[in-house]
């Protein structure tokens, strides 16, 4: 469920510092923007910002850029990063389908993929982001040890998703279909979505893929 029409988050977004505008020109750039050689890792679907503002802030050796969709739920976003000065994290307001147009080869090393849009008809499954197509695309710019995370509270698009990085030609490092009862529950960072379907007792599907090169 998406966030109503915020009024004014268009132009909000649009003045803000930390939002990258004209995000295509900075392909192979992003170090430039970030004054530093740090490692990159994004977040395609932010949703409201938590996960990355906490990672940011938990991590100031790493650079977070954060990917979004939609107006009214990035401003959200921006308003968790008032006052934040840590100089790690950039957000852009994009469809991800041109991802590989933003980010060069070997430019990124870390993608989280976090309570993705399921896009449950069956004639949609390549707007998935743990589709073949997307790992395709994640592949242009990930970094040959890069991973892609995943997390969902969905059994059937986790499913897929697991079917799909083998399809992909991608491997899996490991994966639990109920993360907070399993050892890759240490550090793990909630997002909002997180908190509400584990309070309402849902398991949290996880998994961590990369390829060989």
């Amino acid at each position: 469920m998406r966030l109503r029409n915020i009024k004014g988050s268009r132009e909000a977004i649009a003045e803000h510092p930390l939002v990258i505008k004209e995000e295509q020109t900075y392909k192979g750039r992003w170090y430039e923007l970030f004054g530093n050689d740090h490692p990159i890792h994004i977040e395609v679907g932010m949703g409201k910002g938590k996960f990355l503002t906490e990672l940011a802030g938990n991590n100031p050796d790493i650079n977070y850029i954060g990917i979004e969709k939609y107006s009214s739920v990035l401003i959200r976003a921006l308003e968790k990063c008032e006052g934040y000065e840590g100089g790690n994290i950039l957000f852009i307001r994009m469809d991800a389908e041109t991802i590989a147009d933003v980010f060069d080869k070997d430019e990124v090393d870390r993608i989280y993929l976090n309570f993705s849009d399921p896009w449950p008809k069956d004639r949609h499954a390549k707007r998935r982001l743990t589709s073949k197509e997307f790992f395709s695309r994640y592949d242009q710019f990930l970094k040959d040890d890069g991973r892609v995370i995943f997390k969902t509270d969905n059994r059937p698009l986790f499913d897929f998703s697991l079917e799909q990085v083998r399809e992909a030609g991608w491997i899996l490092e490991n994966y639990t279909y109920d993360l907070h009862h399993s050892e890759y529950a240490e550090g793990n960072v909630m997002t909002e979505y997180e908190e509400k379907f584990s309070a309402m007792g849902n398991p949290i599907c996880r998994l961590s893929a990369y390829r060989e090169k």
